[in-house]
Order: structure tokens, then sequence, then C-alpha cells
């Protein structure tokens, strides 16, 4: 029985590294034809018909808060080991329970990690696009950093307002293993018409601090020619600590400041009890609300935000 039970045991993992090898074999040949460099796009923004708007999403008056979220969403496997394992119903259910905290926390706008368009190992058909209308989003963009060889995933962004000058940045891929990289976009402040804010969904490499760096020099430049007052969400694959200043570097270079930056309790990260996701703001935006999200619909967890502003700082963005 016991030979029996370590051989099924072995069995399993063999099966999951192949898969696994195959899956990164698949990401590294989507890399085929890229140019050395990162690579800059202009995004077509997805619009969406939203039939009803609940009363925490309408604009109501001035200095209204914006509610913001990230997550990892981890191609739509839930926690489970890995998505090519899935059967499409269950992709799409992990994804129905995606949305259904998409409703109940109401963000403004949704920084995705990890986000497919159609790709062979989850279901081959759009996630973002089935998020942004099961959770009645009214806009959507998504930058595929990985396109080729039946995958096509990145980051994108969903808001419940207008997505402007939207455009994808896929990091120079010579050193990473899978192409990562960002989608940023613009929104107005909620009764703010005249204010403007980008916002950013970021996922850096998970494999070295090395590329993380290279790769977070490549957001700072980016992000310093828009010019505009900003909130970088995303999987930063760092924590705030001594060992890897990368999400350090990002805030010192852009200006931005963390909630909390080393409070105990924030993990995103449950495996390895890490908080490896983060919302960076401009200074002159407050935090009001800051909440890591339980519910287990990922191998992260999802990190969501209430934002203010200062009238200084309003006064001086209007400008």
């Amino acid at each position: 029985m016991a030979c029996g039970m370590t051989t099924t045991r072995k069995g399993r993992r063999n099966r999951r590294l192949r898969i696994s090898a195959y899956c990164l074999l698949a990401s590294v040949l989507s890399l085929q034809g890229c140019a050395s460099g990162n690579l800059h796009s202009p995004l077509a923004v997805r619009s969406f018909e939203v039939p009803e708007v609940s009363a925490a999403q309408v604009d109501s008056g001035d200095y209204t808060p914006l509610r913001v979220m990230t997550l990892n969403v981890a191609h739509g496997r839930g926690e489970a080991f890995h998505q090519l394992l899935q059967k499409s119903a269950t992709i799409v259910q992990n994804l129905n329970e995606v949305s259904a905290m998409l409703k109940r926390e109401q963000p403004h706008v949704v920084a995705l990690q990890e986000a497919d368009a159609p790709s062979f190992w989850s279901g081959n058909f759009h996630h973002v696009d089935y998020l942004a209308r099961q959770a009645s989003f009214s806009s959507a963009v998504n930058g595929t950093h990985v396109d080729g060889a039946g995958l096509a995933y990145g980051t994108a962004l969903l808001a419940t307002t207008d997505l402007r000058h939207a455009e994808s940045v896929t990091f120079n891929p010579d050193f990473a293993l899978t192409p990562k990289g960002f989608v940023v976009s613009t929104v107005d402040w909620p009764g703010q018409r005249g204010l403007q804010v980008d916002v950013v969904s970021l996922h850096l490499d998970f494999s070295s601090e090395n590329i993380r760096r290279q790769q977070a020099l490549e957001l700072i430049e980016f992000m310093h020619d828009r010019n505009r007052p900003m909130i970088v969400m995303g999987d930063f694959n760092a924590d705030w600590g001594a060992g890897d200043a990368t999400v350090r570097l990002i805030a010192s270079e852009l200006a931005l400041k963390a909630y909390d930056p080393d409070g105990k309790g924030q993990a995103t990260f449950p495996d390895r009890n890490k908080r490896l996701d983060w919302i960076l703001v401009s200074s002159g935006m407050e935090f009001r609300e800051y909440q890591v999200v339980s519910d287990a619909v990922s191998d992260h967890r999802g990190v969501i935000a209430e934002l203010a502003l200062g009238t200084r700082f309003v006064k001086n963005s209007l400008q």
C-alpha cells in the first residue's frame, strides 16, 4: 500500500512537472519575432453596456473617493495547480467567483495580472471581456505581453468610467524567462472632471531581483513622460523588505507612497506569507481605506484601497 501511494504521488508530481515544462516552453516560443528592447503599443479601449450602476459607483459631488483594486487572476485557475488541468466550465466558475467579489467590493478601477485573452490552456475565451461584462464595468483594456503558440495573456484594466490614452508596454525580453509588462490608462477622478490620473496594472518578473530592477527602471522612465498623478498597482513579485528594493525604487523615483509598507498582516501571497501585490499612489492622495481581501479566488489575494484627495493636490493638478 505504501509503495502504491508513493508511486501515485510521484506520478502526479511528474505529470505536473511535464505540464509546467510544456507551458514554459510554449511561453518562451511565443517570444519568437519579438525585437529586443521594450515594446510600446497604443491600445484600443473596449466598451461594454452596463445595465445598471450601483449607488456606490455614481459620482456624487466634490472630492469623491476613488476605489481601486488589484488582483493577479492566475489565468482563471483559482487556487488550483495549473489552468491546463482545469475544465473550461471550472475556469468559468472561477471567473464567476472573481466577478462576484468585484461586484461586492465595487471598485471604480481594477488592475489585473495574468489576465488571458483566448488561450488554449484556459478555455479559449477572453477572460478580461468576460469579467468586464459579468461585473458591470463599462470599459476595459488589456496588453498581451505573451502572444503566440496559442497563448495570449498579460495585464489589464477594468473601469466604470472612460479609459483614455491607453498603452501597453512589454519589458525588454532579453533576460526574463517569460515576458512581463504593464498597461496604463488615464481616468477622470470621480466628481473632478478636470483632474486626470494615470492608472497602471503592473506585473514584474518572479525569478530575479536584477530583472525586476531593470523592469522597474523601464516603468519609471515611461511614466515620467506621462506627467500626471498616478496609481501603480499590481503583482510586483517583491516585498518591501531590505532583501529586495524593487518596490522602494519605484516608490522613490516616481514620488509614490504605499500604505503602511512595513506593517504586519498584509500578506497577499499566502503560500509564502509575502506581500507581493501593491497599490502605490502619488503624494497628495490619501488612503482612506486599505484591505487585503480574503476571497481565495487565486493564489494571490486581491488588494482594495479607497483614495481621497487633499484640497491643495486638487488645485495644483487642475492648474
